[in-house]
């Protein structure tokens, strides 16, 4: 089930970003960017809708996927 960032708090969708953004394999290439940086670009791609927050009540997990891959599901 997909959760509308909008209907989250700050504090949960930080959250949510933080703990995506602290995953290993998460990395953004060659060069080095910020903690920061790498929220912001998350944060940026849920707005724009080309990322989703999605929920798994079978695993009681969130989780974030491309929106296409998402849908395609």
């Amino acid at each position: 089930m997909i959760i509308p960032w909008q209907n989250l708090s700050d504090d949960a969708l930080d959250g949510i970003i933080e703990s995506f953004v602290l995953r290993e394999g998460t990395d953004y290439g060659e060069q080095e960017k910020s903690f920061a940086a790498k929220k912001q670009d998350v944060l940026n791609q849920i707005k724009s809708e080309s990322i989703v927050i999605v929920f798994s009540e079978l695993h009681e997990s969130i989780n974030l996927m491309q929106a296409d891959t998402f849908k395609a599901e």
